[in-house]
């Protein structure tokens, strides 16, 4: 079922939802994991502020300048208007696309139609924040991780709502749904209520864009910081009085009929906060900085070399099967620079064969572009395996075969049961351990250590806009 042509009051319900939701409201298990993603967030910001584009990104909003509501992420003490600000924290924040992911029951999802949902309310709010602590209304933590939990949620009930077709048509969830999970937190901060925190919803809906034909690009994460940059707008703006169409996330002309050619009916009456989606159905965090779908081949071909110790030397070919779900979106044969290789298995299962791990220092041009990378690269075959494809997309499914030049193969499946997802996660030692990972290079130990207890304790933080001080990595532009 579409939705077509049905009356709907989702723009109206999530309003309503916004408005009276309060920190006592929040379930302390829904508190407990928006620590945690809070935590991966900050470290996520902090590894992509050494990327190229977010370097580009910061020293044009240093040279736009602007009212002096939020620091620049990499620039010191420069500061620039919040929406600019939030932009350069949402791009850093995806620039690995190392952020979680959210979680479906739905066998019609396949898992790129859903978001990644952390990073656009968490920009949004830390750069919102900042703009109200500089005019003198600090921000404490609850209501801090109150609006980082409202605008989480309204943006994942969106994206498990509407249909399918989002992303068969080429959009980027994250981004086009990110943008209400901005506006949301935004908005919340700032105490929008009635008609103009409607409008800020309809600005997002208008706002709201991305095309997967960027993936593999320095644009693909900047989707998610226009998306933060975007929710901020709206919400500023409908601060000002700016008008939109009060339910435009409704509708025939609405964001779901547009966008995705409608929405599930029967998913309405979950509504927004009954289940909170952040622990029910939960959310994933990423072991690995390329897309959730590869982490299951990855874990496989890990364990495959480890097993039996095969060195990359010993390799003569592999052979990779697996269904249209991996396949379709992980669309580079051969990866000629670190952000086409989070798009290529050839390229994921290159690195663990000659590094045996996948991360921050195996995803640069040099490790990616050398030549042993490039040889292994073309060792790798990929094939749509048509008895894969018949179990369905609802989970992710692959098989290895590993021929090395002595002529032996080894096989390996995939395990669906996938880590860092909620029937696998991370221990939170994990978690540190990850941060610690992209933190590595870029901070001191007391730098990262002061930034891991400031996203533990944010909830007690009387000032939550000190995140995005504990995240500077640079001490002048």
């Amino acid at each position: 079922m579409t939705g077509d042509g049905e009356a709907t009051h989702i723009t109206a319900d999530a309003a309503a939802f916004i408005e009276k939701t309060r920190f006592e409201d929040i379930p302390d298990d829904a508190v407990r994991i928006a620590r945690r993603c809070i935590l991966d967030g900050l470290g996520l910001m902090v590894a992509g502020s050494a990327e190229h584009s977010v370097r580009i990104l910061a020293a044009e909003a240093v040279d736009q300048g602007g009212r002096p509501d939020a620091l620049v992420l990499t620039r010191g003490a420069a500061r620039a208007p919040a929406p600019i600000a939030a932009r350069v924290l949402g791009t850093a924040g995806h620039a690995h696309d190392w952020d979680d992911t959210q979680v479906s029951r739905d066998p019609r999802h396949v898992y790129g139609l859903l978001t990644h949902p952390t990073i656009p309310p968490l920009a949004a709010a830390l750069a919102t924040a900042q703009r109200l602590g500089a005019g003198g209304d600090k921000i404490d933590g609850r209501a801090f991780v109150t609006a980082f939990v409202t605008g989480f949620e309204v943006e994942c009930k969106i994206s498990e709502w509407m249909l399918t077709d989002h992303y068969r048509r080429g959009f980027h969830s994250s981004a086009t749904v990110g943008t209400f999970g901005a506006a949301v937190a935004a908005a919340k901060l700032l105490g929008l209520e009635g008609r103009p925190l409607l409008n800020a919803l309809g600005m997002a809906a208008s706002f709201a864009a991305g095309l997967r034909c960027n993936f593999g690009t320095m644009t693909k994460p900047l989707h998610v910081g226009r998306a933060a940059e975007n929710g901020v707008t709206a919400a500023l703006l409908a601060a000002r009085g700016f008008e939109a169409d009060p339910a435009a996330i409704d509708g025939p002309w609405g964001f779901l009929q547009v966008t995705a050619g409608g929405h599930y009916p029967e998913k309405l009456s979950q509504g927004f906060g009954k289940a909170w989606s952040i622990v029910d159905p939960g959310v994933s965090i990423k072991p690995y900085p390329s897309g959730i779908v590869t982490h299951q081949s990855m874990d496989a071909m890990l364990k495959l070399v480890t097993t039996h110790d095969i060195k990359a030397a010993d390799v003569d070919s592999i052979r990779f099967f697996a269904g249209s779900n991996i396949l379709d979106p992980i669309r580079y044969p051969v990866a000629n620079d670190h952000l086409q290789a989070k798009f290529s298995m050839a390229a994921l299962l290159a690195m663990i064969v000659i590094a045996r791990r996948a991360g921050r220092a195996e995803f640069t041009d040099g490790f990616v572009k050398s030549a042993e990378m490039q040889d292994m690269q073309r060792r790798v075959t990929c094939t749509l395996d048509p008895a894969i494809e018949a179990q369905g997309m609802d989970r992710i499914r692959s098989r290895i075969e590993l021929v090395t030049r002595s002529g032996k193969t080894f096989t390996q499946e995939a395990d669906p049961r996938y880590r860092g997802g909620p029937d696998n996660p991370m221990t939170d030692a994990e978690l540190e351990q990850k941060t610690a990972a992209c933190l590595a290079g870029l901070m001191d130990d007391a730098a990262r250590d002061r930034l891991i207890a400031a996203a533990w304790g944010v909830v007690e933080a009387p000032d939550a806009g000190n995140l995005a001080r504990v995240i500077q990595t640079e001490s002048a532009p």
